[in-house]
């Protein structure tokens, strides 16, 4: 084993200084090879975290929502509507929640006005995002004025700004007294924009969705599981535009790539023809080059996927985000828990690593194989 160990020490050895002899070449791939998986990279690890903290968010969420319908519209609950939904057995706790958008033109943003049903900000005063607090350049103390709905002006004081911690559900939030929110939506008190449902056995949470359907059948019903399928299927689909951009110019380099590996140059073929005429055996010519591939695609895995990590999780993903956050305003502003998936980790390692690798020990056997007086002159 020893032996073995510094047979490929040796091996190492004579490979990177084959490498540096041709350092210009070398580095010039190297950093194409390094950029692309940077870019491939950071769209993995970014939404690898975004998938994780959906998942850890949603576990907190109501495990049913329903939302009324009319004629295929959204409709109100009224309190008859909770009391009759909070008898379906299975039912342990109904809250009606109140909430609308808003569009400010000032900002150009869409707001969430809430009436908390627990512990709302006092008449005249409002809690809100930190995405609105930059949109309109808000602190404690400010006002922000609205025009409700019956165009009359809603002068309101903002009592508390939410943390940078709480962004990616409170960007857009303003959360309102509840007698503020009636006259702001010029609605009566009674009535809910949605329910949300506490089912006592997890397990029984589609029974009693069915359950409840089945008690009000202009209703849409929502599982906290379909909500993450939803999100889910979001964020591939965000993802799958930066891959389609970023595997275009992986698959330049691929035949750039393919074509440095295809095919020595003179100087490499003369260098495999000295090794030969020396007493090198092919098998120790094919683990050289394999080493040299290696190398250069290892090495390139990983400074850009340390790159990706400090792109990611210490500078905010600033490159991508453009591109992932889509047409929001109000987008949020947090930073990542670093979180990678170890299948996407390892997917992504063969698909940059192994591919190189193997390359290049195709042109490699064939001149190891040919006779190295060929190969010194040049010919083949």
């Amino acid at each position: 084993m020893r032996a073995w160990i510094n047979r490929q020490s040796l091996l190492v050895d004579y490979t990177l200084s084959a490498l540096a002899r041709h350092g210009g070449r070398n580095l010039g791939l190297f950093v194409v090879y390094s950029g692309i998986v940077f870019v491939l990279a950071s769209t993995m690890l970014f939404t690898d975290a975004l998938r994780r903290e959906a998942r850890l968010l949603l576990a907190h969420s109501p495990e049913v929502l329903l939302q009324k319908l009319k004629a295929g519209r959204h409709a109100y609950l009224t309190r008859e509507d909770l009391e009759s939904l909070g008898q379906v057995r299975g039912v342990s706790r109904v809250e009606g929640r109140r909430w609308g958008y808003f569009y400010d033109p000032v900002a150009g943003a869409n707001y969430t006005l809430m009436a908390p049903g627990v512990d709302p900000p006092d008449r005249g005063r409002i809690d809100v995002g930190d995405g609105v607090a930059r949109a309109r350049g808000l602190a404690v103390g400010d006002t922000l004025s609205l025009r409700s709905a019956a165009g009359g002006l809603f002068v309101l004081v903002v009592g508390r700004v939410f943390s940078a911690e709480s962004s990616l559900v409170a960007a857009d939030l303003v959360l309102m007294h509840p007698t503020d929110w009636e006259a702001f939506f010029q609605l009566p008190g009674d009535v809910f924009t949605d329910a949300a449902f506490t089912v006592d056995n997890p397990q029984e949470v589609r029974n009693v969705a069915r359950k409840i359907g089945e008690r009000l059948p202009e209703a849409r019903v929502i599982l906290r599981e379909e909500l993450l399928r939803t999100y889910a299927s979001l964020f591939d689909w965000r993802e799958g535009i930066l891959l389609a951009l970023a595997g275009i110019a992986a698959a330049a380099f691929a035949i750039l790539a393919w074509n440095k590996a295809s095919g020595l140059s003179a100087d490499e073929r003369r260098e495999i023809g000295i090794l030969k005429a020396i007493g090198w055996d092919t098998r120790a010519v094919l683990t050289m080059k394999m080493w040299e591939g290696a190398l250069i695609s290892g090495g390139a895995f990983a400074v850009g996927f340390l790159a990706a990590w400090v792109h990611v999780f210490h500078l905010e993903a600033a490159l991508i985000v453009p591109v992932l956050e889509g047409w929001s305003v109000l987008y949020p502003r947090f930073v990542l828990t670093p979180a990678v998936d170890a299948v996407s980790l390892l997917t992504l390692g063969l698909l940059t690593v192994l591919p190189y690798t193997l390359a290049t020990l195709v042109p490699a056997w064939r001149a190891a194989v040919t006779d190295p007086d060929q190969m010194m002159r040049g010919t083949e």
